[in-house]
This record gives structure tokens, sequence and C-alpha cells, in this order.
């Protein structure tokens, strides 16, 4: 396997095995609330412990990936949440969970941002859509995972073994440490920085995000989008079920075949995404897939069949979802080397977190109104991200590559040949 394919190949298992563990809290939350005798509300802190963990972990490892190297500390995040998760599943009280489940989002936090930079410097900026659409699709075969593992292991062992399965990433990082070399164009930026033939400042990585006017509204217009991206995610997935079921009288296994159908969508619009970005660029891309997802969350709202809700939710889940694919190679291409994990990472734990409030929103929404008002609520959403997106400047046509990689001197001529 060549260089190219093994950064995607780490970063795609790292982004599935985050998936399948934070979804992990999903599916055994019912069974972790009754044997600790616990309220709802403590059990849904939780999740927000890990969301607190996943940005503060994403800030600090963003960090350290720039200044240490990506695939060594991209090893210790993976290690760190598969820590995390195996103690959660021997957590005596409520009160260890939340501190495991803590260090668990800190593992995970960093995972994605150094992911999506090992793979955007191992592939020419023509290419970054579309491998970022590959490693993107890891969340959603996580999530497909922790479903299948669920439905085997809860019902008859519970859910302490469960979390067991967490170790199993500690295995990646050890096939990391042994198998992929360090990014080319971080260790050459590295190089010019030693011999000083690179102007860098000397601030904080966190600063240089805003260090400039155009910089500081490019992370802010960003930030909004990966906001609006995770508000519309969770938004859909946390409570048009349960509508379903109330509203057009969906059992839970139909509710699940909903589930499947989307995600289907949603993992085909990301593919697609990725091939269209390289082809049209960020803006027309973002654009279509923006204007694309309020009108079909809108139209949504008015479906009233089995076959409507179906297609329906699989065409909401490939526009609104498959922008997900592309912010890993619009954040690259937009940031220097030097920062641009801490960029990644940030920007998007940024959103993520902000972006987690929406189901509570949603829910609110619903208690007062109806799912009509809730889709016009997400609708408005995409229509502010357009607004952002429009704004940004298009660096399609700006020279490719900031360094020049002597990459027989990196030992990978073989590794990078087309």
């Amino acid at each position: 396997m060549d260089y190219r394919k093994k950064t995607v190949f780490a970063s795609t298992a790292g982004l599935a095995l985050e998936g399948m563990d934070i979804m992990f809290i999903s599916f055994a939350m019912s069974m972790m609330v009754t044997d600790f005798g616990i309220s709802l509300a403590q059990g849904g802190l939780i999740s927000s412990v890990t969301n607190w963990g996943m940005l503060l972990g994403g800030i600090i490892f963003g960090i350290l990936a720039d200044k240490f190297g990506r695939v060594l500390v991209f090893t210790y995040t993976i290690i760190l949440f598969a820590v995390g998760t195996a103690l959660t599943a021997i957590a005596p009280n409520i009160e260890t969970v939340y501190f495991f489940r803590f260090i668990a989002g800190l593992g995970a936090g960093g995972e994605y941002g150094i992911g999506m930079a090992l793979v955007a410097e191992a592939w020419p900026k023509k290419w970054r859509g579309r491998v970022s659409s590959y490693v993107s699709i890891g969340g959603q075969i996580g999530v497909i995972l922790a479903a299948l593992l669920s439905a085997i292991i809860l019902p008859t062992l519970g859910w302490r073994p469960l979390f067991f399965i967490g170790i199993l990433p500690v295995i990646l990082a050890f096939y990391l440490r042994r198998n992929l070399a360090e990014s080319p164009e971080w260790l050459e930026a590295q190089k010019n920085k030693r011999n000083n033939k690179l102007k860098t400042t000397k601030s904080n990585p966190l600063l240089q995000l805003i260090s400039t006017p155009k910089m500081a509204f490019t992370t802010i217009a960003i930030t909004i989008m990966a906001t609006v991206q995770v508000a519309g995610y969770n938004g859909l997935m946390v409570w048009l079920p349960s509508m379903l079921q109330q509203s057009h009288g969906f059992s839970v296994s139909g509710s699940a075949i909903w589930t499947i159908s989307t995600i289907i969508g949603m993992i085909v619009g990301m593919l697609t995404f990725g091939i269209f970005m390289d082809r049209f660029g960020t803006k027309i891309t973002y654009g279509l897939f923006l204007i694309s997802s309020g009108i079909a969350v809108f139209l949504y709202s008015f479906a009233s069949s089995s076959i409507t809700l179906l297609i329906g939710g699989a065409i909401v889940g490939f526009f609104a979802n498959g922008m997900y694919a592309g912010y890993g190679a619009l954040i690259s291409n937009l940031y220097p080397t030097e920062i641009r994990s801490t960029a990644t990472n940030t920007i998007f734990n940024l959103g993520r977190a902000v972006g987690g409030f929406s189901p509570i929103f949603v829910g609110f929404i619903l208690q007062s109104y109806n799912m009509t008002i809730v889709m016009i609520y997400l609708a408005s959403l995409y229509c502010i991200s357009l607004l952002m997106v429009l704004s940004l400047r298009d660096n399609r046509k700006k020279k490719e590559g900031k360094y020049i990689i002597d990459y027989e001197k990196a030992g990978l001529e073989n590794d990078y040949s087309s």
C-alpha cells in the first residue's frame, strides 16, 4: 500500500472508530441510566461531557500536531480515546463515567483535524475533495458498526462489554507507528523554519487564526458553516425518528429503516460532494448543496406516505450531510501547513460544540409548534451557511503547494508516483 493510500486508510479508520465510540453512548444510554439510577438529564450529561472533552482535545492536539508532527500526535489521540472508552466499561459510578468520557473526548476531538491534515498534505489539491469524502465516510461506517455491535451485545451481555471494544483502536495506533511515515509537507515546513527561509509569526497558533482581518473573517465564516452542519445533522438524526413515530405512526423498526436509508443517502452524498468539489470548486459545490438542502428539508415536512418519507430521508441526507465531506479539504486549502491541524480541529470542534445544542432547540420547537416549523428552522440555517460560503475566497486557481518537497530524500518517491 503506497503512502497516499495509507493516509486515507489510517484517517478513515480513526474517524470510524471515533464515530463508533460516540454512538455507543446513544445505544447504551437507557441501560446506563437504569444501572446507575440517574435521571435522564444526568444521562444526557454523558454526551455533553464527551463534547466538552472533544472541544478541548481538538484545540490542544491540533496545536501539538502542528508543532510535533501529524502521525506522532495522531497516534496518541487514538490511544487516549481508546483507553477512555475501555475504562468506561469498569466505571463504578456516574462520576467516573463522566471523567472517563471526558478523557475519551479529549482523544477523539484531536483525530478529525489531524487525520484531515495528514490526508490533505499527502494528496494534490485537485484530489483533496474526493479523498476528504472517503475519510468522512468513516464516521458513517462507525455508526453502522456501533448499531450492529449494540444489537448483538446489549441484549445478552449488557452495556459494559460494549465499551471494552474501545480498546481495539490501540491496534490502529500500533499500525500507524510502524507503517506510516510523517507528512513530508510538514517535515519540509519544519526544515524551512529552522533554516529561517519561511516567515512565521511567533504568536500562539490560535491567535494566528485571527491574525489579520481577512483571516479572522475566514475563520468565523467557516466556524458558522461547521456549526450549521452539525446543528442540521443533529436536528435531523436525533429527533426525526421520534417525530415520524408520532406524526406518521412509524414503528421503531420503521424508524430504523428510515435511519438506514438516510445514512445511505449521506454516504452517496459525501462521495458526490467530493467529486463535485474537485471539479467545480468550493463556492459552486457548497452553494448547490446548501440551496438543495434548504429546499429538501422544507419539502420533506409535507411528505405523507412511508415511501416518500424513506426516499425523502435519503435525499435530505444526500444534500444535508453530503457537505460534511468537504470541510477537511476546505480548511486545508485556506490555511497554511504550520497551523492546518490547529485550524481544522478548532473550527470543527467549535462547530460541534455549538451545533450540539440544536437538538435542545428542536425539542423546544416541537413542544411548542410542529414539524413544519422545525423544517423551516433547518432550512434557515442552510441559508445562513450559504451566505458564509459565498464570502470565502476561492483558492482553486492558486498555485498548488506552499512547499516544494523532495520526495526522493523523504524516501517516498515510489509511494507518491501517480
